[in-house]
Order: C-alpha cells, then sequence, then structure tokens
C-alpha cells in the first residue's frame, strides 16, 4: 500500500440541504472518499408555509459524521478541513444563549407576501434595489423577521442573533457566529455591492443592528472544531472550519463555474441558472438576482425556477404508476424508466407545452399564484408526450433565465449541468437543444456537498485558491452538442411558452384567491 497516499490530507465537505445533510470525506485531487447522509422533516403548520428545528440539522449531521467516523477511522485522523453549505434565506433566530427560538423559516415559505408589500412601501422598489440590489420576495430573510415581529411579538423581543441554515451547522462545531458573504447576499439585508450590511435596510426597518453576525469570505476560517463537537462527531479537535457558502454558490465551485466562461444549470427540485461575473450586475427589472460568489471578488447572477425536477416527480408521484412498477420489479430508479418513456416521444412533444409552475415561479415572473398548466392536449398525446413536454418545459423556463442573462451582457461559452437532472442522458439533450449551445455534465452528482470540501481545503491551506482547488479537482464526464435542426423546432414550441404565461397571470390570480 502506498504510504504517501494514506497520509495525505482530507477535506470533509457538509452540505446542510432542503431534505437532508449530505457529508463527504474529499482528497486533494478530487477524489471522494466515503460520503454520508441524513434526512430530517419539513413542517408545514398552515398551507405555503415551511419550517424546519435547526437542532434536527445538528442532530442529522452529528449522525452523518458518526457514520463516516465510525466506518472510516483511519481516514477520520487524516482531515485538515471542514467547509459547509445551506440553503439559503432560511431565518434562525437565537436567544442570548445563542439556542433557536423557534423553528426557521425556510426559503420555499410564501407566507411573506404582505411584509414584502411592507418592505417596498417603507423603503420604495428603488432605493431598495439600490441598497441590496434585489426585489423584496417572500423567499428572503428580511420578510421573515417582519412577519416574526408582527406574529410573534414576545418572542422577537428575545431574539438576539439572527444566523442562516450553514451558520447554525457551523456555530454547534465552533462555538462562533459568523455568516459568508455569498449566503448573507440572499437576506435582502446584505449590501451585495458593498459587501457589508446594509444600515440603510436594517434601520429602515427598525431591525436591530446586533443580531447580524460577522460576515467574511467563504474560504476564511470562522472557527475550529471545538472539544463537545469533537465528542459528539467524532471528528479531531481544533480542525479549522470555513465559514463556507450558500449551497448555490458552494455547488457552482463544485462544478468549476467560477468565471464568466461557464454557466452551472442545475435541476434538483428546483432550477437554478448561474453566472458569475467580475462585477456586480444588477437587472433592472429585478426579474433576476445579483449576489457574491463563493470566489473573492466575484459575484454571479441567478435565476430560479421553483418547479423544476419537483415538476418531473410530481408526474412519478401520480400519474407514474407504470415506471415506479417497473423500478420495483427490476430494482433500477424509476427516473430511468420515466427518461425511457420521454424517449418514446418526439423532439417538440406533437406541440404538446408544459408550464413548469406547480408551486408558483421566481424567474423570471416573481408570481406565487402561477400554475402549472398542460397546453395542446389532442387525442394523439400519450403519456410519453407529457413526460417529454415537461422536460421541455423546464427547459424553456431555464432558458427565460439565459435570455436575461444575455441582455445584461453575459455570454458564457459552456453550459455545466448539475442537480439530479444531470442523471438524465434525454434531459442534458433536449437542454442543449433548446438552449442552442454544448452541455456538459459534472463527474459529480454531490456538487455542494463537493464544492463545500473545495473551500474547506483553501480554508486549511491544502490549496491557495478556489481556482486552484477547482483545476486540480474538478472533472466531468461528457459533452453533449446541441442539434440545429431541433434548435429551430424548439424555438417554435418556446415563442408559444413565452406568450402562455403573460395571458393565463390574471386567470392564475383569480383561480387561487377563489380556491
Amino acid at each position: 500500500m502506498d504510504d504517501r497516499k494514506e497520509s495525505q490530507p482530507l477535506v470533509l465537505g457538509i452540505d446542510i440541504g432542503t431534505q437532508g445533510v449530505k457529508a463527504g470525506l474529499v482528497d486533494m485531487n478530487g477524489k471522494v472518499i466515503c460520503t454520508s447522509s441524513k434526512d430530517y422533516p419539513t413542517s408545514t403548520p398552515a398551507p405555503g408555509w415551511a419550517e424546519q428545528d435547526p437542532l434536527l440539522w445538528w442532530e442529522a449531521t452529528v449522525r452523518a459524521l458518526r457514520g463516516i467516523s465510525q466506518k472510516n477511522p483511519s481516514e477520520i485522523k487524516r482531515i485538515s478541513g471542514v467547509g459547509l453549505s445551506g440553503q439559503m434565506h432560511g431565518s434562525v433566530v437565537l436567544d442570548k444563549n445563542m439556542r433557536p427560538l423557534r423553528p426557521c423559516i425556510l426559503w420555499c415559505d410564501q407566507r411573506t407576501s404582505a411584509q414584502c408589500e411592507e418592505i417596498n412601501k417603507t423603503l420604495g422598489k428603488k432605493e431598495l434595489i439600490s441598497y441590496v440590489s434585489n426585489p423584496a420576495l417572500p423567499g428572503f430573510t428580511a420578510p421573515k423577521l417582519l412577519w416574526i415581529r408582527e406574529h410573534e411579538p414576545q418572542l422577537y423581543g428575545r431574539i438576539s442573533h439572527l444566523l442562516l441554515p450553514k451558520d447554525f451547522v457551523n456555530l454547534m462545531l465552533t462555538g462562533n457566529l459568523v455568516t459568508d458573504f455569498s449566503d448573507a447576499s440572499g437576506t435582502l439585508l446584505f449590501d451585495v455591492k458593498k459587501k457589508r450590511w446594509s444600515s440603510e435596510v436594517i434601520s429602515g426597518l427598525a431591525l436591530p443592528e446586533s443580531i447580524f453576525p460577522p460576515v467574511i469570505e467563504s474560504t476564511h476560517v470562522a472557527g475550529k472544531v471545538s472539544a463537545d463537537a469533537s465528542l459528539a462527531t467524532g471528528i479531531p479537535e481544533g480542525i479549522p472550519v470555513a465559514a463556507g457558502a450558500a449551497d448555490n454558490a458552494a455547488s457552482a465551485v463544485g462544478m468549476g463555474v467560477i468565471n464568466p466562461e461557464s454557466v452551472a444549470v442545475s435541476i434538483g427540485s428546483s432550477g437554478t441558472v448561474l453566472a458569475p461575473t467580475k462585477k456586480p450586475i444588477v437587472d433592472p427589472g429585478m426579474r433576476i438576482h445579483s449576489f457574491c460568489h463563493a470566489v473573492p471578488e466575484t459575484w454571479y447572477l441567478m435565476g430560479v425556477m421553483l418547479s423544476a425536477g419537483l415538476s418531473l416527480r410530481w408526474f412519478r408521484d401520480n400519474l407514474g404508476e407504470p415506471e415506479v412498477t417497473e423500478a420495483a420489479q427490476s430494482g433500477k430508479d424509476a427516473y430511468f424508466f420515466l427518461d425511457r418513456t420521454a424517449e418514446s416521444a418526439p423532439p417538440g412533444s406533437g406541440g404538446l407545452i408544459f408550464l413548469p409552475y406547480l408551486t408558483g415561479e421566481r424567474t423570471p415572473h416573481a408570481d406565487p399564484y402561477a400554475r402549472g398548466v398542460f397546453f395542446g392536449i389532442d387525442l394523439t398525446k400519450k403519456r410519453s408526450h407529457l413526460v417529454r413536454s415537461i422536460m421541455e418545459g423546464v427547459a424553456f423556463g431555464l432558458k427565460d433565465s439565459f435570455i436575461l442573462m444575455s441582455q445584461l451582457g453575459v455570454s458564457p461559452k459552456l453550459a455545466v449541468s448539475g442537480g439530479g437532472g444531470s442523471r438524465s442522458k434525454i434531459w442534458k439533450q433536449i437542454q442543449a437543444d433548446v438552449f442552442g449551445f454544448p452541455i456538459t455534465a459534472c463527474s459529480q452528482s454531490d456538487t455542494a456537498m463537493f464544492g463545500a470540501a473545495l473551500i474547506g481545503g483553501v480554508a486549511c491551506g491544502m490549496s491557495a485558491t478556489i481556482e486552484e482547488a477547482c483545476k486540480r479537482s474538478v472533472s466531468y464526464t461528457e459533452t453533449i452538442e446541441p442539434d440545429k435542426s431541433l434548435f429551430e423546432r424548439y424555438e417554435k414550441n418556446y415563442r408559444i411558452f413565452r406568450e402562455l404565461y403573460p395571458a393565463l397571470k390574471e386567470i392564475f390570480r383569480k383561480s387561487v384567491e377563489d380556491s
């Protein structure tokens, strides 16, 4: 056995996702040595609400890390650093003893429309954009604080600290209160251009400045693994822990999307298009977001689709009995058979078009009332047309973000595919044909965890920069070229897709309000 290989340092990446935590050990060349994941539930106390107990994140993290440490005792001793990634926008409010006062209100929670209107009225839409480069949306952190102040005033008065989800786990690991630029960007309380908390927004909304943590670069050390955390997790005491990054920024690092040459296209439950920029760029129409990247002196534009992979999952769970049954009999994943079903339908789905707005939409419409639609059903349409049209509709929705970014001067040469959708060859081909440029698949499927590990490697000195870490560690499996003839066919369907939402906007609102 190669003793040099056995003595190489490792870094631990931890991703605090919406459905669970994923942890993994990664070596300096990007090889994932082992992983462990643990799920946790989401509570929905009322329609449109979504909450999680922060202590569940920590308990799941402890179990995941214990799983790694118990199965890999020799590798645990080689850990040189830790990096974290996490779901954005959540409101973790703590008391003076740094204990959670209530469940975290998640990024997908839709209860704060009234508070968003209050923010716009108090600060002014144009002024808000000049302060934080983003519009007031229910997913962001600021309106959540206003909701707590209005509906839970006694609890609000006990708030001593505000953190984001990954920062709470960082607190439990190190005992330190800190966040990073990329995650702070999604609070609606942070000046993305000047990289500081916005005193204008904080004072304008009469929020206490004392609750906001220090903000540092993603690759800077937030603290070291404490004795208590070491005892709980099995991770050695004293290991440096990076500030980490928001999940989208960390995922982009894990995909090697760290400069304007490339763009990250991710299809998980939601879908994102992320394009790095070397200066902060703000969309005057506020249809796409402008955030700080995990890479120093780099920003990114991001479009967000709320129901990307979630749309296909909805079909699987409600109409996909043949595929689910075949999967149970064969031991394969149901999505494998959904791919096969989609392949039997022609490109363009015979004119059937799907609007992927099952839970409202964020980019480019920012409309919680929008809903999913199959348009163009006739007697010739089969289940295969429905499945393929869902994949095509998601690609159309993601293309909306590409169009907006191109209008702002962003012109990447390559799209890198990530998330669960990257495992589907037909879906990657559809994306390439719809976008009109190549799609490259990342070797790593757990890109947020992997990116967090690369960030942790920079913090502990395993790599000098994120650029160096990505060059050495990120790899790709294949590049899918677009079919130019299909691009023209898809353009016709895309034009109809673009006309459907404006035609249905008011009907969506009336339908939801009357239901």
